[in-house]
This record gives C-alpha cells, sequence and structure tokens, in this order.
C-alpha cells in the first residue's frame, strides 16, 4: 500500500539521481562561470546549490560531467540550457538550491 502511494505522490516522469557533481553555471546574462553543486540530476532537469541569487524564470546554461554510474560506460561531459523553475533558500549550507528544467544539451567531446 505505502509503494502504491509513493508512486501515486511522485509525479516526476524520469528517475533523479541524488548525485554531488561540480557544475560551472553560467545565468543572468553574465558570461562569467560559477561553481556550484548539483543536488540532483534527471534526464529532463537538475537541482544545485548556489551562493548567489536567480530569478524563477531566468535562462541558463551549464556544464557538468556525468559518472560512469550513470552512464554505464565512461564520464561524460554534458552542456546544457535551460531555464530555472524553482528557487528554495534556508537549507544548512545557507546557499540557494536552484531547480532548473534542460530545455537541450549537447554532448562535450574530450580535447
Amino acid at each position: 500500500m505505502a509503494e502504491a502511494q509513493q508512486v501515486e505522490n511522485d509525479k516526476r516522469a524520469t528517475r533523479r539521481f541524488a548525485l554531488r557533481l561540480p557544475v560551472s553555471v553560467r545565468y543572468d546574462g553574465d558570461e562569467r562561470e560559477h561553481a556550484a553543486q548539483t543536488r540532483d540530476v534527471s534526464a529532463r532537469g537538475i537541482c544545485f546549490y548556489v551562493d548567489s541569487g536567480i530569478q524563477a524564470g531566468s535562462p541558463i546554461d551549464f556544464t557538468l560531467t556525468l559518472p560512469p554510474e550513470i552512464t554505464l560506460t565512461e564520464s561524460i561531459r554534458v552542456r546544457c540550457k535551460g531555464r530555472v523553475v524553482r528557487v528554495e533558500s534556508g537549507n544548512p549550507t545557507n546557499k540557494l538550491a536552484v531547480a532548473a528544467v534542460i530545455d537541450e544539451y549537447e554532448f562535450i567531446a574530450d580535447s
């Protein structure tokens, strides 16, 4: 019964992976990359912690490296474009948790 209720309560269409990965984020038209750390990642979205404020609805670009545990092959660098859907404060690290949807992505070849 509890398992059926969990499925009903979880409306996400894709599995989320609770991963702490470094991510480089650009937003608000700023060409500088801001260092951040992911909280979780899915095929359609990401949640990460960042120091400075981002507004919901803002476009963002970010780059991260997915580890072999996710890719089931080798580490893969991915550059994504998306938009912020939610910003939360009040976590123990005093950082902002930013949830964003991924609108487009590309794999980056190792140079």
